[in-house]
């Protein structure tokens, strides 16, 4: 996660991307588009500072509006990000999700420049830091208020995810039924 005070220019970063997204492309299946490649190709022309700050108050806004789609939404952030090449960090980024999520956009946005907000999305980059995130994709299964597991670390196959979360959650029925 990128901190809004740790933002740099798409060139910064753009090189490692390049080399990288072929690799993500073969292990997932998915495709970068092109409106996304073209800023790293292009770094010198871009004008992208990439940030999470704006992303993770989004996220913020809808898990306390629908928290049971927050998977499929941060998909979507994902999808507007890496294949159709939106800048999150535009306001108007969000406005094709608001739609589809029929989220009034006067209240969105109010919420989306909100300190209040802010502060929930910077707890939340400050609990990734605690649990010594360092990259992403990261998966953790909370089962407490102040107890994670890590899933997994890095693209992980679904079948390896699937064996790692039975195996949690079999220790944790197992440690629930005997206290």
């Amino acid at each position: 996660m990128i901190p809004a005070e740790n933002a740099r220019p798409i060139s910064a970063m753009a090189s490692f991307i390049e080399s990288a997204y072929p690799r993500v492309e073969e292990l997932t299946g998915i495709k970068f588009g092109e409106d996304f490649l073209w800023h790293i190709r292009n770094p010198d022309k871009s004008d992208w500072f990439p940030s999470s700050e704006k992303p993770a108050i989004a996220l913020c806004i809808f898990k306390e509006l629908y928290p049971e789609q927050q998977v499929p939404f941060a998909a979507d952030l994902q999808y507007a990000l890496n294949f159709e090449g939106r800048d999150l960090t535009d306001d108007e980024a969000y406005r094709h999700l608001l739609e589809k999520y029929k989220i009034d956009a006067g209240d969105f946005y109010k919420k989306l420049n909100s300190e209040e907000y802010k502060e929930k999305a910077y707890y939340e980059f400050n609990l990734c830091k605690q649990l010594q995130v360092t990259g992403f994709p990261a998966v953790f299964l909370q089962v407490a208020d102040t107890k994670f597991y890590l899933v997994a670390r890095g693209y992980t196959s679904y079948a390896d995810v699937k064996a790692r979360l039975d195996n949690i959650l079999a220790e944790v029925q197992e440690t629930n039924i005997i206290k």
